[in-house]
């Protein structure tokens, strides 16, 4: 276990993201949600990464029934703040958001005081429990104003009131993620997609300014939603159809891996570990199976002579970590 920041929050080396548990793309079943979580506790997974914009709270509800069964001081959770939750009609789907569940409520951009605090309320009660562990300000991008005038100053009142265990933000971006480092006491950032084998971003400022900071980064999107699981199944990047030019560099990072005895999946895994600003890598899965994969990849060590051809070939850049 490693702790987030300076604070007394740990989570595991390799996290849970449960946004399938909330119907991602297409339906899952409240039994194979509870098996992905029991499967994911077997393989020694403590920290389970929510949000209530998953499924419209349906990620955090089947999260919060499946660690039931388990005492509460041997995981980590975390949630989002900056959708708030409104009852809807229920008429149609939420697939126009990703989420294959029926529209009964809707999404509202509120990253005020009352509103962070408003859907925390909200998410402990679907969860069924009387705390979180870490809550980040979730996708601030184009309400920064905001989020750093109200959204912030909550959350780190939240946490004075050991209300919360340690605050940041999660994003698909790196450049505020560093403002967030540099400019407020955040104990963690999650990034997601921008620290991989794809996209080494978070690299330029983010990672180092967490170093220098004391900031943990926790690691979201490793497989660039699918391209590098498996690059030969219509592959997706950052939840759009691949383009070629990053298919083919995927295809060639495969090739590489396979001469050297690995997985592409387990190369994606370990590049995005090695980073000593990162605290935790998430592995999004839909099922026990998928679990035990990632766990099987994350476990699988990657040859030195890997990273070395990859940097000889200009396949990675010389100076990135592995």
């Amino acid at each position: 276990m490693t702790a987030l920041g300076r604070g007394g929050v740990e989570v595991t080396s390799l996290g849970l993201g449960v946004a399938a548990l909330g119907n991602l793309y297409t339906p899952v079943g409240d039994e194979q949600a509870h098996a992905t979580v029991q499967a994911a506790w077997e393989r020694g997974i403590r920290y389970f990464d929510t949000a209530p914009h998953y499924g419209l709270g349906l990620s955090e509800r089947r999260l919060g029934a499946a660690l039931r069964e388990y005492d509460r001081a041997d995981y980590t959770v975390s949630t989002k703040v900056g959708r708030r939750l409104e009852p809807d009609d229920g008429t149609g789907d939420d697939l126009a958001n990703g989420f294959a569940v029926p529209a009964t409520h809707r999404r509202v951009w509120d990253f005020t005081a009352d509103g962070v605090r408003r859907t925390l309320e909200a998410s402990l009660e679907r969860l069924g429990l009387d705390r979180v562990d870490v809550v980040y300000l979730h996708d601030p991008d184009d309400h920064a104003e905001e989020a750093f005038r109200e959204g912030y100053p909550a959350l780190e009142k939240l946490r004075s009131e050991g209300v919360v265990g340690a605050i940041g933000a999660g994003m698909n971006q790196a450049e505020m993620l560093t403002r967030f480092v540099r400019d407020t006491d955040v104990d963690v950032v999650l990034c997601a997609g921008r620290y991989t084998l794809l996209d080494q971003s978070a690299a330029t400022e983010l990672l180092p300014e967490a170093v220098r900071r004391g900031v943990s980064v926790v690691i979201g999107g490793a497989f660039n939603s699918g391209l590098l699981a498996d690059p030969t199944r219509r592959p997706t990047y950052d939840y759009t159809r691949a383009p070629q030019e990053l298919l083919d560099r995927a295809l060639r990072i495969e090739e590489v891996a396979e001469r050297h005895g690995t997985t592409l999946r387990a190369a994606a895994l370990a590049f995005c570990s090695a980073h000593p600003a990162v605290a935790s890598v998430l592995a999004g899965a839909r099922s026990a199976a998928e679990v035990h994969d990632c766990a099987d990849q994350f476990a699988t060590p990657v040859p030195d002579a890997f990273w070395r051809e990859l940097r000889a070939t200009g396949l990675l850049p010389p100076e990135e970590p592995s």
